[in-house]
């Protein structure tokens, strides 16, 4: 049923009790009820007919007005979602493009040291390939079970379940609406910079991803119980997966530090006065 029959129904039902009562009353009834008594009776028939028809109908709009409000929702999520993969797209995907094209003519300059070009090719290739993932399944239909932008990291989190003995836990407390599309893919990009490293170098067996919010402000941290780190490749920069995180989060004027405390490696992300 349409919202425009159901504004009918509820506008004519009760005009409709009314005339039909009114009709049988005089018709059938006036030597059995007085006319007092028939103008008492009048509005509680009003009153039945309303709570038998108009509830109901009452419950359908209100059902449709929650449709409505989700699929008003969805399409803002993929609204959102459109727009970074959008950014990503014409930020990343789009330079590492002509990175891989500069590689591919140094490679046919220089034939000396061949190996290394073709390392760091295949590297490219993979983070290109990551890339276009992350843009297709930026537009694929959003699950409402979970947080929206977040499932590529579910879908890597599951990924390195599946390959690894790594056991994860997600707390997630930072509303959507608290950051922007930009922050989104920024902060999107580090917390996977920071599950990949967990991956390839910290031998963990537990990981969280953890978030606190206070005010305007919110802290992300990643904690594993891996081997740890070298501080000495942290300060001077011989980890670029490390420096990426670090001048991801400080073009964002975010802060960003990386500790070992009580056989735990954390990487932290913080916003404001979180």
């Amino acid at each position: 049923m349409t919202y425009k029959q159901i504004k009918w129904l509820i506008l004519t039902i009760p005009t409709l009790t009314i005339g039909v009562w009114e009709y049988v009353r005089h018709e059938f009834l006036l030597p059995y009820i007085s006319m007092e008594l028939g103008n008492w009776l009048a509005p509680v028939f009003v009153l039945i007919v309303s709570l038998l028809f108009l509830t109901q109908l009452f419950t359908m709009i209100e059902h449709n007005q929650e449709e409505l409000n989700r699929a008003k929702a969805l399409h803002a999520v993929l609204e959102e979602r459109e727009k970074i993969a959008r950014e990503l797209h014409d930020g990343i995907a789009q330079s590492l493009f002509f990175l891989n094209a500069q590689l591919t003519n140094l490679e046919k300059n220089k034939s000396s040291d061949g190996g290394a070009l073709q390392k760091l090719k295949e590297s490219v290739h993979r983070t290109n390939d990551y890339v276009r993932q992350a843009i297709a399944s930026l537009r694929h239909a959003a699950d409402a079970g979970s947080i929206p932008w977040l499932q590529s990291v579910d879908s890597l989190i599951a990924e390195l379940r599946h390959e690894t003995r790594m056991n994860f836990e997600t707390t997630w407390s930072i509303p959507e609406a608290a950051l922007s599309s930009k922050e989104k893919v920024e902060l999107l990009a580090i917390i996977r910079e920071a599950l990949l490293n967990i991956h390839k170098h910290a031998d963990a067996e537990h990981v969280r991803l953890e978030t606190m919010t206070a005010g305007s402000g919110w802290t992300c941290r990643i904690v594993d119980d891996g081997k740890g780190f070298n501080p000495e490749e942290v300060s001077d920069g011989r980890r670029y997966g490390l420096k990426m995180m670090q001048d991801r989060a400080r073009m964002m004027s975010w802060r960003f530090d990386i500790s070992r405390t009580g056989g735990e490696t954390i990487v932290e992300v913080r916003k404001g006065e979180s």
